[in-house]
């Protein structure tokens, strides 16, 4: 019997846009990386604590290059994928054998997240590790209630759902890995302004990407949005969650 397509949830053109426009504006000096250098991080944290050194290692979605970076300087072989540029994350890997994988913000807008962890297990060589992190529930609660106050009667999907800890869990355990490891941290940011909030959020390529395309908002909408955003700060400085979940476990 075949089996169930996964729903679609989020477009794949939409998708591919936004990473490519955070690409092209990268080399700009005000580009906001924050939510990349703090993955980045992680991940050279974890192989130094686990003192793991692979000698192969595959990179999904760091734009910035600050990873593979760091691991050619311990003379790792890396090689470089972005989603849609050669890779599709939902199809079998087109490359093998990588003692590490490492995924940076792409997982949370797949259509078939467990097809997308078993084909990262399938390219990793026996013994190699993965490393995934991406945006997770209770992400952007600030922007959340913005969009509602804006929307007034009638919301509209403007931010898309998220995976939690325990789904991150029961995901890493049907995709058969080796000791996971589950785990979520907060990141948090200042801005003055709704705009900037939402400048910074679509430079990362972690906006909407969704299949639904919501209505643009109106004037009065967005004169609404930014009195809520406003309302939710204090002297002019509002504070917005990230919460970043990370999944890592082994091929045994």
């Amino acid at each position: 019997m075949a089996s169930k397509a996964p729903p679609r949830i989020f477009s794949p053109a939409r998708r591919i846009a936004a990473r490519r426009r955070a690409i092209a504006t990268r080399h700009q000096p005000d580009a906001p990386r924050y939510l990349l250098d703090d993955m980045v991080e992680d991940v050279l944290e974890r192989l130094s604590f686990l003192r793991f050194e692979p000698k192969r290692a595959l990179i999904v979605g760091d734009w910035t290059g600050s990873l593979a970076q760091a691991l050619e300087a311990r003379s790792i072989e890396v090689t470089q994928a972005e989603p849609g540029d050669g890779l599709d994350e939902e199809a079998p890997y087109p490359f093998g054998g990588f003692d590490l994988i490492a995924s940076l913000g792409t997982l949370d807008t797949v259509n078939d997240l467990p097809g997308a962890l078993v084909h990262i297990r399938s390219a990793l060589a026996q013994g190699g590790m993965m490393i995934a992190s991406f945006l997770s529930a209770g992400s952007l609660p600030v922007l959340r209630d913005v969009m509602l106050a804006a929307d007034g009667d009638r919301p509209a999907a403007r931010i898309h759902p998220m995976v939690d800890v325990r789904a991150g869990g029961q995901l890493l355990q049907r995709a058969l890995f080796a000791d996971p490891v589950i785990d979520q941290r907060p990141l948090q940011v200042g801005f003055r302004s709704l705009e900037r909030l939402v400048g910074d959020i679509r430079a990362q390529a972690a906006g909407n990407v969704l299949a639904d395309v919501a209505p643009p908002l109106t004037k009065a909408a967005w004169s609404r949005a930014r009195e809520a955003f406003a309302a939710a700060g204090t002297d002019g400085r509002t504070v917005e969650r990230f919460e970043i979940l990370t999944l890592s476990g082994w091929k045994k």
